[in-house]
């Protein structure tokens, strides 16, 4: 077989192309003819092109096997609608997955109403991530998140509409129906994001003005956008595999906050409802900490102030409402950040989820963060998650906060110890099969 063409193959727009190149990558690794070095990190949260990713879910499997990463999670704002082609083919590569997804939700009935919590556009919305989504409940999360989809797409449209009231001028021509939505995979659940119509924009200016000294002029003569010395060398080079996505960072950075329009409550459900909801289909819902930002990873952050000044109020929130856990990226925070959030989770009988999301092709699915002493817990975490997701889909009550968990009465470290075992001990090939240890 023609690795190169299977490569190209398990990105393609077609999802039985992908389906057929996973299942001949998956003939190649059961043979031995294709191989990889496993490593210790995980990831947990890759975004896929059902939000806003380079990657197919059978890419981002695929990826992350190469990568040498012992498990992939995908996580997508707004929609589920990658799992079941990540959980296929994760299969058939043999790395273990996860499954989950992200949203914003409304903190304005809480005493943090006013603060900018986690979310640099909208203060009193936090992005929570639900992990470990059991398999028969995908599709009860997708009828969930439909009217979320709903009302995020009359926005998103009123969104081009403003951008291109800004930018037409220029010759830019935005339709929301004809240049973003072909973008996504709304029409199959996936969710459309600000990225995507930045998207739009940065295809679009290529087209008009090419790559290199032209649009690099333009962006700094007609519309005022100061680059640093290293995004001008990546606006002069052809050649960036990057160049699109490199360009939608600096739209991000100088248009977002001129057409951004604020969601409305109905985009962004109660916090408590959320909880409720992912508690009750036996899911692990988990608040995303973002903390202080000093440097983006993206390029399309800037400094600012997050949760840190108030984290222990809203640690006491977060238990108060009946999250189980909590969530963060190592490679975005400071070790003296982990330290306190780790022990203020740890007293509030927290998990700790980790992750690092993926949006941009520019960004590597490695997380060597993981094999320091401080985060080392966390791949343990990762391991108990997977036995959490594959156990609960055969069996409700081996969820791992379920009430009636065989090992309820052991403490919260103490039942990821044993989840974590069982995890390591899966074949990723037949991860159901997991539910035989403990039958």
């Amino acid at each position: 077989m023609d690795l190169q063409r299977l490569e190209q193959a398990i990105n393609s727009a077609e999802k039985p192309a992908r389906l057929q190149a996973s299942r001949d990558l998956g003939t190649l690794i059961r043979s031995g003819s294709l191989s990889r070095k496993t490593l210790e990190e995980v990831n947990n949260h890759v975004h896929t092109t059902w939000s806003f990713s380079p990657y197919e879910p059978a890419s981002a499997a695929y990826a992350a096997w190469k990568a040498g990463l012992g498990i992939v999670g995908s996580i997508d704002h707004d929609s589920i609608g990658a799992a079941p082609e990540m959980l296929e083919v994760a299969k058939d590569l043999g790395i273990a997955s996860t499954v989950g997804f992200e949203l914003r939700v409304s903190f304005l009935d809480t005493p943090l109403s006013e603060r900018k919590i986690n979310n640099p556009d909208s203060p009193g919305i936090v992005y929570m991530c639900v992990h470990g989504v059991p398999h028969q409940k995908i599709d009860e999360v997708s009828q969930f998140l439909k009217p979320v989809n709903k009302v995020r797409n009359l926005r998103n449209k009123a969104q081009v509409e403003a951008l291109q009231s800004l930018v037409g001028r220029y010759g830019f021509d935005l339709d929301f129906e004809r240049d973003v939505v072909p973008l996504s995979h709304a029409s199959e659940g996936g969710s459309i994001t600000e990225r995507h119509i930045l998207y739009a924009m940065a295809k679009q200016c290529i087209v008009m003005f090419g790559k290199g000294e032209k649009l690099l002029r333009f962006l700094e003569k007609d519309l005022k956008i100061a680059l640093s010395e290293n995004m001008q060398s990546l606006m002069l080079d052809s050649d960036n595999p990057h160049y699109a996505y490199d360009l939608l960072g600096v739209f991000k950075s100088n248009f977002l906050p001129r057409f951004f329009i604020q969601p409305a409550r109905s985009e962004c459900p109660d916090v408590r409802s959320v909880v409720a909801f992912g508690n009750s289909i036996g899911a692990i819902p988990a608040y995303a900490y973002l903390g202080d930002v000093a440097q983006s990873v993206t390029g399309d952050k800037k400094a600012e102030k997050f949760e840190d000044d108030f984290l222990v109020e809203l640690m006491d929130l977060l238990s108060d409402i009946g999250y189980p856990a909590i969530t963060y990226m190592p490679p975005r925070n400071t070790l003296d950040q982990m330290k306190r959030l780790q022990g203020l989770a740890k007293e509030r009988n927290f998990m700790e989820i980790s992750g690092v999301d993926i949006n941009s092709s520019r960004q590597s699915l490695n997380c060597p963060e993981l094999l320091q002493p401080s985060c080392r817990h966390l791949v343990d975490s990762a391991w108990a998650l997977v036995a959490h997701e594959k156990l609960s889909t055969m069996d409700t009550k081996f969820g791992l906060f379920h009430p009636a968990n065989p090992y309820a009465q052991k403490s919260l470290d103490e039942r990821l110890g044993i989840y974590a075992t069982l995890g390591r001990k899966m074949d990723s090939h037949h991860p159901l099969d997991l539910i035989r240890l403990v039958e």
